[in-house]
């Protein structure tokens, strides 16, 4: 039987649930704190409990509401005690400790602090300084050892790679991080793709690692969804102008329509731009975006186009021209839906935070624990992500109605009766 799919939420508690030692450690430190506060209470009254005086000092009236509270405990010294001759019916091994390991020199729950320290963004050269006297002089806390503590995430990442995915996938949006892990000059990069179930919630489908984004690497990745239990091809994929994507959309989901990012080409355009003309362009190409029909959209770019060839621009009207219909395929989608589908900033979002933290690591030398960091990033930020408008309108589209100007067409009075059905 394979292990059933889990992944440790990144805002559960740090302690380890079966960490026998911190349990002990804490239990002590608890029953010692609660000790002193009761006898402190009987130095003060001059009596113990059920105790009676000639003095009247006051009364004993319960307790206040329990509280946790912090405490800089530090390393804790101990002596293990030693068995010598030992049978061996009796233990093999002779005595071993069930609670302190052999050369063990923090407890687990210390280690997935650390852990998650890590992950929330403190460099690991910022242990030593910070640490040491939390977990005494003798413990390991060089750069390597932390990063041994997150082998851990390679786990959860391996069960999470292999899930099975049931249920209905509407849009899928796919793009690419690149990050510098490795020894060789070129960046990492790391394919991901972001789905849209048939309720309009998002998950994460998948998190490959791959040459640059060409089309092997992203076949390989979307066959990967189809072979885990995504049959159904989406009926919208989003993502950048990256050739390979689109070439293995056509050869995994044949069926699946393209909507190129209207932000990405909008930077291809000022590319080709003198700087002069950026503020006005990128204004126009904005309108564009948001143009209420495919026809006035049309209508604005035939404008923009000429205004450019007419300021010796050519190359700037051909880039808007290229490959047309696939920025224009959302207005046959929902109104509701074209924020989220016009571009590909629900993945860019994910992306920014992925940045900000690894941009504190410089380069990592081993190219998989940059993907279990991202991984782990990213089912971090997932917590915060939110579902899409107008959630009910995925039904419609997933029985087969059409949708023009994002309006849907309603050819006769069954669809009438039914649009209003979802909508209520």
């Amino acid at each position: 039987m394979s292990k059933p799919y889990q992944v440790l939420s990144p805002t559960a508690p740090v302690p380890a649930p079966d960490d026998v030692l911190e349990i002990i450690v804490r239990e002590g430190a608890r029953k010692m704190l609660q000790s002193a506060l009761e006898k402190e209470v009987d130095e003060f009254l001059g009596r113990g409990r059920y105790e009676r005086t000639t003095e009247q000092r006051g009364y004993r009236n319960g307790h206040l509401p329990k509280r946790s509270i912090g405490v800089g405990m530090g390393a804790v010294e101990v002596r293990l005690p030693r068995v010598s001759d030992v049978p061996k019916e009796v233990s093999p091994d002779g005595f071993q400790s069930e609670i302190v390991a052999s050369y063990q020199r923090r407890s687990r729950t210390q280690a997935r602090l650390m852990v998650r320290l890590y992950l929330e963004g403190l460099a690991s050269g910022d242990f030593e300084p910070i640490f040491r006297a939390l977990v005494g002089e003798t413990a390991a806390l060089s750069a390597s050892s932390i990063v041994r503590l997150k082998e851990e995430w390679q786990q959860e990442y391996e069960t999470w790679k292999k899930r099975p995915l049931r249920g209905r996938y509407v849009y899928l949006f796919a793009d690419g991080l690149y990050l510098k892990a490795g020894g060789e000059q070129d960046k990492t990069a790391v394919l991901v793709v972001l789905g849209v179930d048939e309720h309009g919630h998002k998950e994460l489908l998948a998190m490959e690692e791959g040459y640059r984004e060409s089309t092997l690497a992203w076949a390989e990745t979307l066959r990967s969804l189809k072979a885990r239990g995504l049959q159904e091809a989406p009926l919208l994929a989003i993502g950048d102008g990256a050739l390979g994507l689109w070439a293995a959309l056509d050869e995994v989901f044949p069926t699946t329509r393209h909507q190129r990012c209207w932000n990405h080409r909008t930077l291809n355009i000022l590319d080709k731009l003198p700087k002069r003309l950026w503020p006005a362009v990128r204004k126009q190409m904005h309108k564009l975006a948001e143009a209420p029909s495919r026809q006035e959209c049309e209508r604005q770019r035939d404008a923009l186009s000429a205004r450019l060839r007419a300021q010796g621009q050519e190359q700037a009207a051909a880039c808007l021209e290229r490959d047309w219909d696939d920025f224009v395929t959302f207005y046959t989608f929902p109104q509701e839906h074209w924020v989220h589908v016009r571009t590909s900033n629900p993945i860019e979002s994910i992306f920014a935070g992925v940045r900000l933290r690894t941009a504190a690591t410089k380069r990592m030398r081993v190219r998989e624990n940059a993907l279990y960091l991202v991984f782990k990033l990213v089912t971090r930020l997932s917590l915060n992500w939110r579902g899409i408008n107008a959630p009910n309108q995925l039904k419609l589209l997933l029985a087969g109605h059409q949708f023009q100007d994002g309006q849907l067409l309603l050819e006769d009075a069954r669809s009438a009766n039914l649009a209003q059905a979802v909508a209520a």
